[in-house]
């Protein structure tokens, strides 16, 4: 039986996470950003469990409780990060034989950017705490979990900027990366996108900013309306490829366009990559990143409504998750049923 990608809106134990501290490049700004991670692992913690790693647990655990947290849905684990950004270091699970297997891929720092050391060793060591099923299978090929879409049948949307990317695989070619993802993920087709970017985006445009597959044949995907914006170009391209991909039964896709967040820059000036595309689906609900723009956050929790019917829809205030060229989906890795040991 070939390995199958689950969709993220299938069945979860929980949700990995990493914590911002003195040592990851939030250390300038703690006390903006800590706010945010505990939000998140809030509402997560409504529906699901939280498997959280930091460098030192019970100040972390005394935190999240002073913080209104619910500890009985929380696991903290006392393992060293680099950064925060779990959905790109996080085990990647696909169904083999019916059972969860953990799919250890590497991780560069995004092709050699930034340092990794620690980050590329967490799913190792949760599995060496016993945290995680132990079938976890280290995979000597860059991947992260961001840049990759599944609608959990055997489509897989991604980007050629990045999976093509020279500094993650540069050995192989882009029929071998095909036939890794057919053989590793189960890939039964690949549905590739040429275009569309984010300004300020250190992923090589990672398609969870982009564009995200949803239940029934549904495409909800970032755009851009203001023709003077740099971004109107590329994303009225990519929403033109978007435009001749078809589903599994040979039907276009329905697809949900999603307002470009209000810019927002650094205090270089340098704009960051602000993208309501960046959820996170759960049991239950979507949790949306909002950006304190009322009518494009508003718009946005409205569009996403109409991918998820009968999920809660969450809006969680991402603003300075900006600062370091991320979002909600970016600090989350989804863990399918079975993943938790």
């Amino acid at each position: 039986m070939n390995p199958r990608l689950p969709a993220e809106w299938e069945i979860q134990d929980g949700v990995l996470m990493a914590w911002p501290h003195e040592g990851t490049d939030w250390a300038y700004m703690l006390d903006d950003v800590r706010p945010v991670f505990v939000d998140i692992i809030r509402n997560i913690t409504r529906f699901e469990r939280v498997l959280l790693t930091a460098p030192h647990a019970a100040s972390v655990t005394a935190f999240l409780g002073k913080s209104g947290v619910d500890l009985t849905k929380v696991t903290v684990c006392e393992i060293p990060n680099n950064d925060t950004w779990a959905r790109d270091f996080g085990p990647i699970t696909v169904i083999y034989n019916n059972k969860p297997v953990l799919m250890d891929f590497g991780f560069n720092g995004w092709g050699l950017k930034f340092p990794a050391n620690f980050d590329n060793l967490i799913s190792k060591r949760l599995k060496q705490l016993g945290m995680l099923i132990p079938n976890l299978n280290t995979i000597g090929l860059i991947m992260e979990g961001g840049s990759l879409e599944s609608d959990g049948l055997g489509t897989i949307l991604t980007t050629a900027e990045c999976l093509l990317s020279p500094n993650r695989n540069p050995q192989l070619e882009k029929s071998e990366i095909e036939q890794a993802l057919a053989s590793l993920l189960g890939a039964k087709r690949i549905l590739w996108l040429n275009h569309g970017f984010l300004a300020g985006d250190d992923t090589d445009s990672h398609v969870d900013t982009l564009a995200r597959i949803c239940p029934d044949n549904t495409i909800v995907y970032q755009a851009c309306d203001n023709p003077i914006d740099e971004h109107f170009e590329p994303l009225k391209r990519m929403e033109s490829e978007l435009e001749t991909f078809t589903a599994p039964d040979g039907s276009p896709y329905r697809l949900i366009p999603l307002p470009l967040p209000e810019a927002r820059f650094d205090e270089q000036a340098h704009r960051l990559p602000a993208t309501y595309a960046n959820f996170l689906i759960i049991n239950g609900a979507v949790l949306v990143p909002t950006y304190g723009d009322s009518e494009n956050d508003k718009t946005a929790l409205e569009r996403i409504a109409q991918a998820f019917p009968g999920r809660e829809i969450i809006g969680i205030d991402c603003l300075p998750l900006l600062e370091q060229h991320g979002s909600l989906h970016c600090v989350t890795m989804h863990l399918p049923q079975g993943v938790l040991a």
